[in-house]
């Protein structure tokens, strides 16, 4: 059987995934105004200079330190209560074309994404991918995250997944189809025979000009709940790491609607 993997932000959706926990985050006293300050700075350095391997393993072991202590079934309460807010972030309906193609097609798909896996797991099932790759991070036996993580989904640990996944499935590789916006997935689209860059940063657009893989540019989302019935009974675990740095600008965005 061959497969499509898929990276998630911005490849699946325009924005990163877990923006719209930060109000409820801040509102329940999770995250505070150092924290805010400290989201708005990673989310500068990104936006401007990119990720590479150094800044995306700062920024996660940053990120798990914050949320060490926090009670994972706390989260899951205020995920719960906000899924509006979760199922906010907008989709490419390019994206959600090419799941369908390759659905039809008869291949597997599989979300493959470094955000933890208690939100890339509800979001592969809402949008029927049935299988799903994402950061693990551990808790501890009172139910709180211990600021350290099980396994890293990315960079080459992306690819070790992967194969791992292709073993255990059956799975032809080297048939197989691969989806990401960013160079530090490089790793991940080396390891099928049919890579895509998708709305790809500058280091990867220049890859895959080398390389002589395709590019595509999405530029059409359409809110989730337009192609994809939103279930409003649908159990979405805690948002983590990636939510600090990247939500801050969603905050911004909201308080100038409201203003």
């Amino acid at each position: 059987m061959e497969a499509a993997f898929f990276d998630l932000d911005k490849t699946i959706i325009a924005r990163a995934s877990m923006a719209a926990y930060v109000p409820a985050l801040r509102r329940a006293g999770y995250l505070n105004a150092p924290m805010a300050v400290r989201a708005a700075w990673g989310q500068v350095l990104f936006r401007f200079f990119g990720a590479n391997d150094e800044k995306m393993n700062k920024a996660m072991t940053t990120a798990l330190k914050l949320a060490a202590g926090w009670e994972q079934e706390g989260l899951r309460r205020i995920a719960s209560e906000h899924l509006t807010e979760l199922i906010e972030p907008i989709v490419y309906d390019e994206a959600l074309d090419l799941l369908d193609h390759h659905r039809a097609e008869g291949r597997m798909l599989v979300l493959v994404s470094a955000a933890p896996i208690e939100i890339v797991e509800p979001m592969a099932a809402h949008l029927h991918i049935p299988k799903a790759i994402a950061t693990t991070p551990l808790v501890d036996a009172d139910g709180c995250y211990t600021g350290e993580v099980e396994f890293y989904a990315h960079g080459t640990d992306k690819a070790a997944a992967i194969r791992k996944l292709a073993d255990e499935e059956d799975l032809d590789l080297e048939g197989s189809w691969a989806y990401s916006d960013s160079a530090t997935d490089l790793p991940m689209l080396e390891s099928v025979g049919h890579p895509v860059a998708v709305n790809p940063d500058r280091e990867l657009r220049r890859e895959a000009a080398r390389r002589e893989w395709p590019v595509l540019e999405f530029e059409n989302p359409v809110p989730l709940g337009d192609r994809i019935p939103i279930d409003r009974n649908w159990v979405v675990a805690t948002v983590l790491t990636f939510a600090v740095f990247f939500g801050l600008t969603s905050v911004i965005r909201r308080m100038r609607r409201r203003a």
